[in-house]
């Protein structure tokens, strides 16, 4: 064997180490980041529940360090009922409110900050240690801080939110219940395509790109326009009117819908209006999840992509009928969790798609 030759082999010997441990590297990035986003998408629902059970506003301020430690004495759990008090949603609601139906309040919005501040430690020490170990590729890095930093965004909205609810409100701005369930999916969606482009996706097809990547956009947008008008349902109450389907108040098209002033504020707080869209919506979101997946049927002979779209057009149609039994069966609360947990499905396997359609992130240098 020549010099020039065992130098190649020793040099192909090398790149297939380097390769391999690139990928076992990934490998662990992205099932950290897939525990993350499960994590996620608990916080959605415990954040669901709280919601439902009106407990949202039971904690009136915000400690990020110290809130972690519950009240652990009667004298503390009378100081934090008093501390209730204090605010409208006590005094024109729950006036009177004993301190064991307090607690059954105060434990789910406690379980909701707890879990926050959870998937920030099993966000940040997971990703110090990768780092320091070398195990992030350096294209990589700015991502994940920028994970990091939409997280600690995150925490800000959420109490921005609580306290709309504190002055002169019975309840949470809507605006800022929308605000704050839209970051939390974007915040999934954006940890999600990193994992799954880190996954070993079989590689891009450019004819197929140019045929599907639009409409797969078109679905991924509308799913978080819809995330967020659903947002101004569950801020506003409005699932608990209007429990017919498919006609409302009698109609496909009810009256009423623009009878605020100006207009514009209707789409945001006249109830039947913010019903009306989200259902506009859904029917056209079921439209054009069912046209993705034909499409790709039709466009693609690759399974995975073929198995990504029937995924998203199954999925939305699914949570179309979930959102259809929630309505009228009055918002029950398993109903209506599973109604909002599986949002987070649809919008994982729209995120999906697009990834699949991408490919995986290139192995660079």
């Amino acid at each position: 064997m020549t010099v020039a030759a065992s130098a190649n082999t020793a040099e192909t010997r090398v790149s297939s180490v380097r390769l391999a441990r690139i990928e076992r590297n990934r490998a662990l990035i992205r099932w950290w980041l897939y525990g993350v986003c499960a994590l996620i998408l608990a916080m959605v629902v415990v954040g669901g529940a709280t919601r439902l059970t009106e407990s949202g506003l039971s904690i009136t301020e915000w400690k990020p360090i110290h809130g972690v430690i519950p009240p652990l004495s009667e004298a503390e759990w009378e100081e934090e009922l008093e501390k209730y008090r204090q605010i409208p949603e006590y005094q024109l609601i729950n006036k009177g409110m004993s301190l064991e139906e307090f607690k059954f309040i105060f434990w789910w919005e406690w379980a909701h900050r707890l879990l926050g501040r959870f998937i920030g430690v099993a966000f940040f020490v997971p990703m110090l240690a990768f780092w320091v170990t070398g195990r992030i590729e350096p294209w990589l890095k700015p991502r994940l801080v920028i994970g990091l930093a939409l997280g600690g965004l995150q925490g800000f909205v959420g109490w921005w939110m609580v306290a709309s609810g504190l002055v002169e409100r019975v309840d949470v701005s809507q605006y800022r219940l929308a605000t704050h369930l839209t970051l939390a999916l974007f915040i999934f969606a954006y940890l999600f395509w990193i994992a799954r482009r880190l996954a070993p996706l079989p590689k891009p097809d450019d004819e197929e790109r140019g045929r599907l990547s639009g409409l797969g956009r078109l679905v991924l947008c509308l799913v978080f326009l819809q995330i967020f008008l659903g947002g101004l349902v569950a801020g506003l109450n409005a699932g608990l009117t209007f429990n017919t389907w498919p006609l409302m108040d009698g109609r496909i098209i009810p009256n009423g819908l623009l009878v605020m002033k100006p207009a514009w504020l209707n789409f945001f707080e006249n109830v039947m209006t913010v019903q009306f869209q989200h259902r506009m919506t859904a029917y056209l979101l079921v439209v054009i999840g069912l046209a993705l997946a034909f499409s790709s049927f039709k466009a693609s002979r690759r399974k995975e992509l073929r198995r990504a779209g029937a995924h998203v057009g199954g999925f939305i149609l699914l949570q179309a009928v979930f959102g259809i039994l929630t309505l009228l069966w009055m918002v029950p609360l398993s109903t209506a969790l599973i109604h909002q947990g599986f949002a987070v499905v649809v919008l994982a396997a729209s995120v999906d798609y697009l990834a699949v359609l991408k490919g995986p992130f290139p192995i660079r240098g």
